[in-house]
């Protein structure tokens, strides 16, 4: 198969260009008309390459490739990711992966495969959670997770999801079902040092981490910062931050080893947040994940005992909820092996690794086998418009792509 960087980085840098906030970086979120431009170039380039291409009624986009020789009836193996970003985000993340899968799938088209399925390449909406929802939103449909009414009353800046895809002309019909597909299979920048590290040409993940969001509020008693003595004081922000310390040590106990949990405690809102007032009151925003759910739920329970001892020895009132909680989700090992074979074939060294971000292949996961590829990451950095990974680590990863895809969809 001949993958052409030079269609892959024209591709990329073209969709690099709507929203663009500087050399690499862009803002590209839903319903905006950067959006609907980098929407509008996709189908353009889906439908030059041969593709049908649909969209349902949140704004998935799906291009479908029948080859000759496949059985246009059976199950689709599809690849894909996102189009859109955080503010100011890089260019890479998302649509190397939706431009990774097109240029896989005009690499087969011009190899002498041998297919008995279909393949579609899948731009799904809202991945970031930037403005409408919480993030994976389009997948989260196409998988039953989240239904359709409710994704498209979600709102921002007082507009629905369904006002502003109907504003930019991608609000389409049915939804789609990722649970009708034979396999999938995402590629993205690794957004960490690993592959880097291990000099190694792309990455295999074995799982991708589960999430949990707590709430922990802390309850004390606002005073005056002058007239207050120490002794007289319940202070909630001294209170929190040995919350936040404890967090992070257990965190950091669990990760001890070969551990993978993460923990961190990344927003506080301080009431009556005055310099000369004791704070009464602390709301505490913790995040907490690993591949292991047994260890995610030890780490809630830390963080819940953390607050009964500060209850005991500090004399404030605390509470703890969970509202998010996403479990793990393990890569199917064909996927898996199908990529590892890939790589071994195109001669490029690949590492078996975990994700400790959240992508749209962990709900297809739940419905049908998935597979998570990674491509370098220079210094690991993402979510800005320092993210970058060199072209020629693009074109491995792309070619590590379509051999999986070809040995999921060939006879």
């Amino acid at each position: 198969m001949d993958v052409s960087l030079d269609r892959l980085r024209d591709d990329i840098e073209a969709n690099a260009a709507f929203g663009a906030t500087g050399d690499t970086g862009r803002t590209n979120r839903t319903g905006s008309d950067a959006n609907r431009d980098a929407r509008d170039h996709l189908v353009e380039r889906m439908e030059d390459a041969g593709l049908d291409v649909r969209v349902d009624a949140v704004g998935n986009i799906a291009g479908r490739w029948v080859p000759d020789a496949a059985d246009a009836d059976a199950a689709a193996v599809a690849s894909g990711s996102h189009l859109d970003s955080v503010p100011n985000g890089g260019i890479f993340d998302g649509p190397l992966g939706v431009y990774g899968a097109l240029e896989a799938v005009r690499a087969l088209r011009e190899s002498d495969a041998d297919f008995a399925r279909p393949v579609e390449v899948v731009s799904f909406t809202e991945e970031e959670g930037a403005s409408f929802a919480p993030g994976l939103l389009g997948s989260s449909v196409a998988t039953g997770e989240r239904d359709l009414d409710t994704a498209l009353a979600y709102e921002h800046e007082g507009r629905t999801l369904d006002a502003a895809l109907s504003d930019i002309g991608y609000r389409g019909d049915g939804v789609l079902d990722a649970s009708a597909w034979d396999a999938w299979v995402e590629l993205h920048i690794e957004q960490g040092t690993r592959l880097e590290s291990a000099d190694a040409d792309v990455g295999v993940v074995t799982d991708i981490t589960g999430i949990t969001h707590c709430e922990a509020v802390v309850e004390g008693q606002a005073d005056h910062a002058g007239a207050t003595p120490m002794d007289a004081r319940t202070d909630a922000l001294a209170a929190a931050s040995e919350f936040v310390l404890d967090v992070e040590d257990a965190a950091t106990d669990a990760a001890s080893g070969d551990g993978t949990a993460v923990g961190t405690v990344g927003s506080l809102d301080v009431s009556p947040n005055a310099t000369n007032v004791v704070p009464g009151r602390v709301e505490l925003g913790v995040d907490i994940r690993d591949v292991s759910k047994e260890t995610m739920d030890d780490l809630a329970a830390a963080a819940r005992d953390s607050l009964d001892r500060l209850d005991a020895e500090r004399g404030v009132e605390t509470a703890l909820s969970r509202p998010f909680d996403v479990p793990p989700a393990p890569m199917a090992e064909r996927v898996r092996d199908a990529a590892t074979d890939a790589a071994d074939e195109s001669e490029l060294a690949s590492l078996a690794l975990h994700s400790g971000a959240a992508h749209d292949t962990m709900h297809v996961a739940r419905v049908t086998d998935a597979g998570l590829l990674f491509a370098p990451s220079e210094g690991g950095f993402s979510h800005s418009p320092r993210e970058w990974t060199d072209w020629s680590d693009c074109r491995d990863a792309v070619a590590v792509l379509a051999g999986t895809i070809e040995r999921l969809a060939g006879r």
